[in-house]
């Protein structure tokens, strides 16, 4: 029996797709690339998975594993060879269980991230991940990538959301480690070694993931800040005055902003015209909406008495807070319209965001004159998405081909200067496996490649993915 009739023996004729427009999971989010599969499979369970992969090991068939294909690195198509399969898990989208006296649910990998929001939601209780991909991106995506998102100030990344996994082996075994406890050392912690790995180690199938109390309150805010000095002033005076209420602290360009506003001209953008950089802050508060409220307007007067912020709105209402979230998430869709860029997902530690800011951008400006910054991100944990649009009036896709590799070289150099990160959030993928390999320690790379060789000698998931063997 072929590899192909096996699959539809597990799956079901419907549920292998070889032939027609199969776009949607060979294409990256951002279209920057198209790769060839052997078939689309869409399994229904755990147990059909563990069924595919077997099938797929004893015919050498490599595994590219899909939650929502939103990923940002091209981590989760296949390559152009036709050999690879594309495992996709969206159909596995169920909530297994919510046990609100634990505060925890467990849910299958497909399930899209908002509907685990819904979910939890309407047990009372708040599952805190959020990102703008939301709408589309899947829980086993955001664990395979460690997301990060906006409120990881306050509530930490996909990894320290999550209590436990269950995943199928590059062997086709089944670990059922889906438990809800807080504390568990029995050993190695399998659960943090799958999670971050991008299936390179195995197929994340369903995750026991941490709930919160519904905060009584939330109210959102949006400040013009003379620098990023003073947005890092301001975050310290928040972390003061508001402690864990502090969920979110973003920080945009003006530059960033005026191409919200540009392209997207029914939204008000508020305070940008006069200000290098405006911050979008979020409170939640478990006393009471008033209480809230005296704490945010009692921070920001702390913060224009101070001089590092120079205007405030507070959101009055959430409609108002929804807006001024809007506009923050439009900002990669605003340099999409603009057109194609350089996209950087790095991190530093907060304290020396500012002056890498300034000697970044001054490189940058010294060999492209008029290139234009697209500079925002989540300053509350130090992460920003440093991006670099074509001067005006050059063709932005020559741009791309005439200035990716130099304009990354100079970034990458700054931040590993600076002891920052490469990829905070979006991961390593197949875009940025060179650079990996240039900024990552050797100690640390030889490390990594050992555990690929242990858990999957025959380089079966989702090769070419964050290690090249």
């Amino acid at each position: 029996m072929t590899l192909i009739a096996q699959l539809r023996h597990i799956a079901g004729d419907a549920h292998v797709l070889t032939e027609g427009d199969l776009s949607a999971w060979e294409m990256d989010w951002r279209k920057r690339a198209r790769g060839k599969s052997l078939a689309v499979v869409r399994p229904a369970s755990t147990a059909e998975v563990a069924l595919v992969v077997k099938a797929c090991a004893a015919a050498g068939a490599s595994i590219v594993a899909q939650g929502g294909n939103t990923g940002l690195v091209i981590g989760s198509i296949p390559d152009a060879s036709g050999t690879q399969l594309v495992l996709s898990l969206q159909r596995m989208n169920t909530v297994r269980e919510i046990d609100a006296q634990n505060l925890a649910m467990t849910v299958d990998a497909g399930c899209i991230l908002q509907s685990i929001q819904l979910a939890a939601e309407e047990a009372g209780l708040l599952f805190p991940l959020s990102l703008a991909a939301e709408g589309s991106c899947t829980i086993g995506g955001n664990l395979a990538t460690n997301a990060g998102g906006t409120q990881v100030v306050r509530y930490g990344n996909a990894r320290d959301l999550c209590l436990g996994l269950e995943v199928v082996t590059a062997r086709g075994e089944i670990w059922n480690g889906l438990s809800g406890l807080r504390k568990d050392n029995t050993g190695y912690d399998l659960r943090d070694l799958f999670i971050g790995s991008e299936g390179t180690l195995g197929v994340i199938t369903a995750a026991t993931m941490k709930l919160y109390p519904l905060p009584a309150s939330r109210l959102t805010a949006w400040a013009a800040v003379p620098s990023l000095e003073d947005a890092v002033l301001l975050l310290g005076l928040a972390h003061k005055h508001l402690g864990a209420g502090l969920t979110g602290f973003e920080v945009m360009g003006q530059f960033s902003l005026r191409l919200v506003a540009r392209h997207f001209t029914q939204m008000r953008v508020p305070l940008y015209e006069h200000s290098p950089f405006c911050v979008l802050l979020e409170n939640s508060d478990h006393e009471s909406d008033a209480h809230a409220r005296e704490l945010f307007e009692r921070l920001l007067e702390t913060a224009m008495e101070q001089g590092c912020a120079s205007d405030a709105v507070v959101a009055e209402n959430l409609t108002q807070a929804r807006q001024l979230w809007h506009i923050r998430e439009s900002i990669p869709l605003a340099q999409a319209e603009e057109g194609p860029n350089i996209k950087h997902d790095i991190s530093i530690a907060v304290s020396r965001i500012p002056e890498f800011c300034r000697v970044t951008e001054a490189l940058l400006a010294r060999e492209i004159p008029g290139m234009r910054l697209v500079n925002f991100g989540h300053l509350g944990d130090g992460n920003l998405h440093y991006n670099v649009q074509a001067p005006d009036g050059l063709d932005p896709g020559a741009f791309l081909d005439d200035w990716e590799d130099r304009v990354n070289a100079l970034v990458y150099e700054s931040v590993e200067r600076f002891g920052g990160s490469i990829s905070a959030e979006h991961g390593v993928g197949s875009l940025k496996l060179e650079k990996l390999e240039r900024h990552k320690p050797a100690v640390a790379l030889e490390m990594m490649r050992s555990i690929k060789r242990a858990l999957d000698p025959s380089n079966l998931m989702n090769p070419g993915r964050v290690l090249r063997r």
